[in-house]
């Protein structure tokens, strides 16, 4: 009885042991045979380390093949991420010299996730602090000196608006393009040309590969994969008209200051007539773009993001009211509308009346005026008898037929659509306002009271409280009443839009447009910077194409009209002949002053040139400077000079000659 037990006990182990050693087998067998290239892999990675080498970003020219954005080497400073806890003495000693706090140091290192891959701390690291560095290594174990490229702007700060920045890719850019293979500490394009063709410009990054023992200590290099440079991009721009453009107004603006003007800053835009193409674009104040290629310091970062000027703002794609040189379009709505023929003529005295008063822009007025006149000298009294008749609907319909208050297409950040003035637009604009101001106190009021009526049972103390909260009501609602009445459309914001003045607001990008539409007779096409982006190879990637995006629905012989009394504005009488008396080539214009918040009136003007066959047209707006005659026509005659090969002025002083309009 007893040896039976012991027989089956010793049945039952050697079951156990049989069991126990086929999985063992099995799970040899599968680690041996069916997963042996999982693990061989799995091997190779932890022996080897990648060490990224960043791929140069594509560089930006002009049209003529000038270099205006590249890239440069520069020093960095990383520290070693080999999976153990970086010294809190090493972290001190290197916030000191690179002036980053300790804090900051261990935010990166705590952000990084890729194993093995140096962390960077520093970036565009002068010289001297390398030999520093190198000469006392044994107080920086870890620190590691590489060098990258970054972005390097030989004609610094030109065409900074229309370029952007490139910067470390920020967190939120990181979640969202992370399939792309962005990891963090890579340069992404933060705004303008840079962010918009940040899928061209970015490069394919390389890898030294380095074989480490289990220590993870350096045994061994096996080789680099080369980094792949960004494909490069050909503007649309002309670097010479683009830095008398950024001159002529910076000029001007300082002119402008001298005169006790505020003058904060303007913008210039030059397109091709027959193409859409822009030759220049410039805005001023600029900002320095090479100041993101390193760590900005407080100071730099006041500088474009905190200046009372708004250095970082792009003028050129921000809108303004139009003053006269929205003309034109109140003249061809007249025209297209049949209320006027280009023989309508008034006599002006100087005065409008309309319920009230309204001075022209000259006293004592321009006597006899036509439509010829009215454009050449800018005859307020013309345009507001010319709206009058025309009406708004009218005046809107044709604005929108030249693709004012309406975005372009161009891509930049930033682009204000502007306002066409129309009924609906005053309505929605004063109601939310109104809505703003007093809908806010009618709920504060039923609140105050909602509160003590409950906490009273007496009914004549209710009753008492809810006709004191129905007064207050009341009154408020009387103070909405008082202003609701200019929800409605009225005569004089008729006059007001006809001279571009009330609503009116369009950006400089839109008023070059503009004009080249009457120029070329009134094609409207899509502007563009980016003529083709060209791979690192010089293989062509993508070119750009002139588009057409609208057609002006207007008489030829009713544009022809207002063309000829464009022209007449840089002659004798007009109110841009002061800059242009010795212009060689006809040029067509219209100068405007608009008035606005902030002291003097903003001076703008458009053109186009020659006037008999057009070939570029030019808006400039300068802010609280002056009249456009004095401030922005100078600006305009020298764009149109450089253009066009003549003599530049580039004059320091306000144009003293010439209409106040």
């Amino acid at each position: 009885m007893e040896r039976k037990l012991v027989d089956k006990k010793t049945t039952v182990l050697l079951v156990i042991i049989t069991a126990v050693f086929l999985v063992l087998f099995f799970r040899l067998a599968q680690l041996q045979i069916f997963q042996t290239e999982r693990f061989e892999m799995m091997a190779r990675e932890n022996r080897l380390r990648p060490m990224n080498i960043r791929a140069p970003r594509g560089e930006i020219m002009d049209r003529f093949g000038r270099k205006i954005v590249g890239n440069h080497p520069v020093f960095t400073i990383s520290l070693a991420n080999l999976g153990e806890p970086v010294s809190p003495e090493v972290i001190k000693r290197l916030s000191k010299v690179i002036d980053k706090s300790e804090a900051e140091i261990e935010q990166k290192l705590a952000a990084h996730t890729l194993p093995y891959e140096p962390v960077r701390v520093a970036t565009d690291v002068p010289l001297d602090l390398v030999t520093y560095i190198e000469e006392h290594q044994e107080d920086f174990p870890g620190v590691l000196v590489d060098i990258t490229p970054v972005r390097y702007y030989p004609y610094g700060t030109m065409l900074a608006h229309v370029l952007g920045y490139v910067q470390e890719i920020k967190p939120k850019q990181l979640k969202e393009h992370k399939e792309e293979g962005y990891k963090l500490g890579d340069a992404y394009g933060q705004d303008g040309l840079e962010y918009v063709f940040e899928n061209y410009l970015r490069g394919k990054d390389g890898a030294r590969y380095v074989e480490v023992d289990s220590m993870g200590h350096p045994v061994r290099d096996l080789g680099i994969t080369e980094p792949v440079a960004g494909s490069n991009l050909v503007l649309t721009i002309d670097l010479n008209l683009q830095r008398v453009a950024e001159e002529a107004l910076k000029r001007v603006i300082e002119a402008s200051r001298k005169e006790g003007n505020t003058a904060p800053g303007g913008a210039a835009v030059a397109v091709d007539v027959r193409t859409g193409e822009i030759l220049a674009m410039a805005s001023s104040p600029v900002y320095d773009p090479a100041v993101f290629t390193g760590d900005m310091t407080p100071q730099e970062v006041q500088s474009v993001f905190g200046a009372p000027n708004k250095p970082f703002l792009n003028r050129a794609l921000r809108a303004y009211p139009p003053g006269s040189t929205f003309k034109m379009i109140t003249a061809l709505a007249g025209l297209e509308s049949g209320k006027i023929t280009p023989k309508f003529r008034i006599y002006d005295p100087g005065v409008f009346r309309l319920g009230r008063v309204y001075n022209d822009w000259l006293v004592g007025g321009h006597g006899q005026v036509d439509l010829l006149k009215g454009i050449q000298v800018s005859c307020d009294v013309y345009f507001w008898t010319v709206g009058n008749i025309t009406g708004i609907n009218n005046i809107a319909k044709t604005a929108k037929m030249f693709g004012l208050g309406e975005k372009t297409g161009l891509g930049l950040p930033g682009e204000m659509a502007g306002v066409v003035p129309t009924p609906e637009y005053k309505y929605n604009t004063v109601k939310t306002y109104l809505d703003s101001v007093y809908q806010p106190q009618l709920e504060a009021v039923d609140k105050e009271y909602k509160l003590l009526l409950s906490r009273t049972e007496d009914p004549e103390e209710k009753t008492k409280l809810e006709k004191e909260r129905d007064s207050k009501k009341a009154g408020i609602q009387a103070q909405y009443d008082r202003y609701a009445w200019d929800l409605k459309w009225r005569a004089y914001d008729t006059l007001n839009t006809s001279i571009g003045q009330g609503y009116n607001l369009y950006t400089p990008l839109q008023l070059a447009d503009y004009a080249a539409m009457i120029a070329n007779g009134g094609t409207g096409y899509r502007p563009y910077l980016v003529k083709k982006v060209v791979g690192p190879k010089g293989e062509k990637v993508v070119e750009f194409k002139p588009e057409v995006i609208r057609r002006a629905d207007v008489k030829p012989e009713n544009l022809k009209v207002v063309q000829e009394g464009m022209a007449l504005v840089t002659k004798p009488g007009g109110t841009a002949y002061g800059s242009f008396y010795d212009f060689s080539i006809p040029a067509a214009a219209k100068t405007g002053s608009a008035e606005a918040p902030g002291g003097a009136t903003h001076g703008l003007t458009v053109a186009y040139a020659p006037a008999d066959k057009p070939e570029i047209a030019v808006a400039v707006a300068v802010e609280n400077a002056g009249h456009g005659g004095s401030v922005a026509a100078p600006v305009v005659r020298d764009i149109l000079a450089a253009y066009l090969g003549l003599p530049l002025r580039m004059q320091d002083e306000l144009q003293k000659d010439g209409a106040g309009d």
